[in-house]
């Protein structure tokens, strides 16, 4: 191949990355470093559009690769940057703490004596992380004020890093009201596009774990939306599964059980090329929905599929095990839960808090009255009211007021008991917590009957039914009746009609415009963009399901493998030498996970490249043609854009998703 062949390989994938074509700038870029064309220059690149288009085991290759040629080259700034890099995906994308820690190491090592650069400041945050991860709070405000500090002047995603992990860290030192409000400043600064993509979409998701952590819904909410609204078009890598948990989180608090199970589900599939272990964080998500909907067969292998995965199943498992009406292994479950927290570093959750207990501690209380131990549950209701009082969040506060109404009806105080059960009813309804209300109006029905006040009893008995029989049946609790009015979108020759509001629009036919119709002719409705693709073209799509595993490890992925298993070795030994008995237990747990792993043959990928080559080329085509359609339709009819912008939502399944609370009926 001539020179300038190989030039125009490397620029076409180049210049599909700055299209965001990812995988077309994956199979050119991999084309050009398998013949050879690509040099040490090449080789972020080659990891980032690797990231993008789902090859996280390249992408840290190609890192690392650029790691080694950097200090080949005598270059020890550029050695630190790939190295940090490295370690990133490896924190955020698998939470093997070990080897973060040595790849942080080596990047510190290369640093020393450099001055400041933007890779001192991208070191501080992911070290704040590392040691936020492992419990170490002192550890990790010292070097986000650092990332924040060098940040401010050269980096801005390192500061913006930083200034989230402080926010973290002051809420979990009880200071809520100065985390929250640092949190805003973040966000804020985040939606002005002061960031890139990456960078964004690490702050959105980590905005959201904070305030679901916190059980400041309703402001989590509205991050969500945000945080999907930019994930339409810009977000890379895991961002779309992420955005999709956080949503189901949402969902699931809403009552709207059904569709939050097919947004985990999808979640499930579209992070399993990405996450190790923490892909039990939407399999534990999809265990909740399930036991909210009754379906106590489907919770519990959910959640025992994410405790295989080394994640903590907890407090849902136990709560299952009192669903099956086996009460003693409910209570051995959620006091060894207690007793013996897991360590294992999680971005998704918080480390080993008084956050972390407080739902353990809610369940806890049920648990414990329904085998009659009165005294347990009065001690964990005190300890959670403790912590509701502490973070100050009306979600935990509802949580702490109903556990105290089960205790003091329990000990046999129906008057106090049903004052309390109101409160919570009161403090749920707030929050918008439709199951959690429906548990609340029973207990008060039960407290209610204890005193004597049968007809009042019958009436909250039958409230909470009902929604519980809305939630079970996927209605959302507060679903508005559908609106009188049709709206239509219709196919008219070469141009599409359609009224919204009382508003008439025409638009000449487009692919996207097709596929819209689809969407909205089946509301809640998934559809994978090969069905879309396929169903235009006439030939059927075949997609992977979500039960299938994929292939077996590739030499490639094992190479992967055996890499961390070495760095994870070494910081075993390392921690040996310091006599750090805790960092060396965390780090044989991480070993054993990898060689369980490793063993079972489940792949990085854990799925068929070609199939996900092909979803990403279409997920890639229906997304561009859905979101021209709509910027078309957006400039003739502003209220209608709002709307779809909304209710649309694209990815490797697309969406019709308009909000339960005012439906949208469309006449195709």
């Amino acid at each position: 191949m001539s020179v300038g062949a190989d030039e125009t390989l490397l620029q076409r994938g180049r210049d599909a990355a700055s299209r965001a074509e990812w995988q077309e700038a994956y199979d050119l870029l991999m084309r050009a470093d398998a013949d050879g064309l690509a040099g040490p220059a090449d080789l972020p690149a080659l990891g980032e559009a690797a990231y993008a288009a789902g090859h996280l085991d390249v992408a840290i290759e190609a890192f690392e690769r650029a790691h080694a040629a950097s200090l080949e080259a005598g270059d020890p700034v550029a050695a630190a940057e790939a190295a940090v890099r490295v370690a990133m995906h490896l924190l955020l994308d698998t939470a093997l703490i070990a080897p973060v820690r040595g790849w942080l190491a080596r990047a510190e090592r290369l640093l020393e004596g450099q001055g400041e650069t933007p890779a001192h400041a991208s070191l501080a945050a992911f070290r704040a992380y590392e040691r936020l991860l492992t419990g170490d709070l002192d550890g990790s405000r010292t070097w986000a004020r650092r990332a924040i500090d060098v940040g401010s002047r050269c980096a801005p995603a390192a500061c913006a890093i930083g200034r989230l992990a402080e926010a973290r860290l002051l809420i979990l030192d009880g200071d809520v009201q100065q985390g929250l409000a640092l949190l805003d400043e973040v966000g804020t600064a985040t939606v002005a596009g002061e960031l890139d993509p990456l960078a964004t979409g690490i702050v959105y998701c980590e905005l959201v774990c904070a305030l679901q952590g916190l059980g400041q819904y309703d402001v989590a909410e509205e991050w969500t939306d945000a945080m999907e609204r930019w994930c339409r078009t810009n977000a890379i890598g895991s961002i779309h599964g992420r955005c999709r948990v956080h949503r189901a989180e949402i969902l699931r608090l809403r009552g709207s059980c059904d569709q939050a199970e097919r947004e985990a589900l999808q979640a499930y599939e579209e992070l399993r090329p990405y996450l190790r272990r923490e892909i039990g964080w939407p399999l534990c998500e999809i265990g909740r929905i399930r036991l909210r909907t009754g379906d106590v067969e489907g919770a519990e292998q959910a959640l025992l599929a994410a405790h295989r995965m080394g994640w903590d199943p907890q407090p849902g498992l136990a709560l299952v095990r009192l669903a099956q009406g086996q009460v003693a292994a409910a209570v051995a479950s959620i006091r060894d839960a207690l007793e013996h927290p897991v360590r294992a570093p999680s971005k998704e959750q918080p480390p080993d808090t008084e956050l972390q207990r407080a739902p353990l501690l809610g369940a806890q209380v049920e648990i414990e009255i329904a085998a009659g131990h009165v005294d347990e549950a009065r001690s964990a209701a005190e300890e959670l009211r403790r912590v509701a009082a502490r973070f100050q969040s009306k979600a935990l506060a509802a949580d702490a007021m109903l556990a105290e109404a089960r205790v003091r009806l329990a000990e046999g105080d129906a008057g106090d008991g049903a004052r309390c059960f109101s409160e919570a009813v009161r403090l749920w309804n707030e929050v918008g917590a439709p199951y959690e209300t429906a548990l609340a109006r029973m207990g008060l029905a039960e407290a209610l009957r204890a005193g004597g006040r049968e007809q009042q009893a019958a009436l909250e008995l039958e409230a909470a039914q009902a929604i519980l029989e809305r939630i079970e049946g996927g209605t959302p609790a507060d679903a508005a009746q559908p609106a009188a009015d049709l709206n239509v979108f219709r196919r008219e020759g070469d141009y599409w009609a359609v009224v919204f509001e009382g508003r008439t629009v025409r638009v000449p036919d487009l692919k996207g415009m097709r596929y819209l119709a689809r969407m909205l002719g089946s509301p809640g409705r998934e559809f994978h963009v090969l069905d879309l693709v396929g169903a235009e073209s006439g030939n059927a799509a075949r997609h992977p399901t979500l039960g299938d595993a994929g292939p077996i490890l590739d030499e490639h992925a094992k190479d992967a493998y055996r890499r961390r298993l070495a760095e994870i070795e070494d910081d075993i030994e390392q921690a040996h030498a310091l006599g750090d008995a805790e960092r060396a237990a965390q780090a044989a747990t991480e070993r054993d996970f990898l060689v369980r792993e490793l063993a079972g043959a489940v792949g990085l990928g854990n799925r068929d490249r070609r199939a996900a080559s092909a979803s990403e080329r279409a997920r890639v085509a229906v997304t561009r043609a859905v979101r021209k359609a709509m910027a078309r339709l957006a400039e003739h009819d502003a209220r209608l854009g709002e709307h779809l912008d909304r209710a649309v939502r694209t990815g490797t399944y697309c969406a019709y998703l308009p909000d339960p609370r005012a439906p949208v009926d469309w006449r195709l």
